[in-house]
């Protein structure tokens, strides 16, 4: 298989594994399990088929409606799809056909899942994050190069940070800063990416996370005081240490150091 033909496998790849990922964005909340039922019409019930439950290509040759009833499909289906399939696609064209490619794919995947499902619920569930945070850990171990002496240090600061943000807040604003979910969603980020990533996604987050909140609130989108999910800010602020790391830091250094 030429170069081309591997990248379109792999981006089908992802968008397989997108479809199911939105399984578990949908049912990991509720309680339900991932694997049955198989997927149904949120509208009807309908049991869907295999011809129409093909990533992405059925959402089009349906026109966004259930077969049956004529209930929408909401556009988040095919948009995780796609995210997921790019996802991978940038991972193999920064870190090559590597393990650590395979590791780092599966890292994008899961900060896709709780970010939406952070978005739906604001919640972030322990049953991704703590077994996440187990799997990157023996994967910094044994295939990362981040190794266990960054990972370790990673997982501590990712803990512990947004936990002392956590315990002063109510007495310096009055009321909880971060919760228990965003603690252990940023040590699950530092067991993959290690301690100065954890550096660089809270403060690309916080930051993000600022702007859109001074934003909403001049535009009286939200109320002040109102809380924003932080886990999309965090997830993006990863997603740009990992890729962008030595990039982001020589301008932070320019901009606050010179």
């Amino acid at each position: 298989m030429d170069v081309s033909g591997s990248y379109i496998l792999l981006f089908v790849v992802g968008l397989v594994i997108g479809s199911f990922l939105n399984v578990c964005i949908l049912r990991i909340p509720r309680g339900e399990s991932i694997i049955r039922p198989g997927s149904r019409c949120l509208q009807c019930k309908t049991p869907i088929f295999w011809f129409d439950n093909v990533p992405l290509l059925s959402f089009i040759r349906l026109r966004a409606r259930c077969r049956w009833c004529g209930g929408k499909i909401s556009w988040r289906y095919p948009l995780v799809e796609c995210l997921n399939g790019v996802s991978y696609l940038g991972i193999v064209c920064k870190f090559g056909w590597t393990r650590s490619a395979l590791v780092y794919a599966l890292f994008l995947s899961l900060l896709l899942v709780v970010t939406m499902i952070d978005l739906d619920h604001f919640v972030i569930p322990d049953v991704i994050t703590l077994p996440g945070l187990v799997i990157g850990f023996f994967a910094a171990v044994f295939i990362l190069p981040v190794g266990w002496t960054g990972s370790l240090p990673g997982i501590a600061l990712g803990g512990g940070i947004p936990w002392m943000l956590a315990a002063v807040s109510p007495y310096l604003f009055g009321k909880e800063g971060l919760g228990g979910g965003d603690i252990k969603f940023l040590a699950m980020i530092g067991a993959f990416l290690g301690w100065e990533h954890v550096c660089m996604t809270l403060f690309l987050a916080s930051c993000a996370g600022a702007m859109v909140g001074i934003g909403l609130m001049a535009f009286r989108d939200m109320e002040r005081g109102q809380y924003l999910p932080f886990a999309p800010f965090l997830s993006a602020g990863a997603v740009a240490s990992l890729f962008f790391y030595q990039e982001l830091l020589g301008m932070y250094e320019s901009v606050f150091l010179y």
